[in-house]
């Protein structure tokens, strides 16, 4: 619901912050933080993993999905492989 109060209000920035930077874009928060203590321009956002999180669900559906900009394919971060801690001590 405040997410629409803000959209209304045409707070695109601060919602682009919100939904990215302060929710789960972890290496973005932190080199965020660090431009703002250096007193720099804040630089490119990285993909929200919530946004990576959606992708593999519709993988997992058998959907292919590509990410495209000006006709072009993006490649995404590929998700490093979680590590079977068990396995490892056996």
């Amino acid at each position: 619901m405040e997410v629409w109060a803000l959209e209304a209000y045409g707070a695109a920035h601060t919602l682009q912050e919100i939904l990215t930077i302060k929710s789960d874009d972890v290496p973005g928060r932190s080199k965020a933080y660090e431009s703002i203590i250096k007193g720099e321009p804040i630089r490119k956002l990285n993909v929200p993993e919530s946004f990576n999180v959606l992708i593999r669900e519709l993988k997992g559906l058998g959907l292919e999905v590509e990410l495209l900009k000006d006709g072009r394919i993006i490649e995404t971060q590929k998700p490093e492989p979680t590590q079977n801690k068990a396995a490892e001590n056996d």
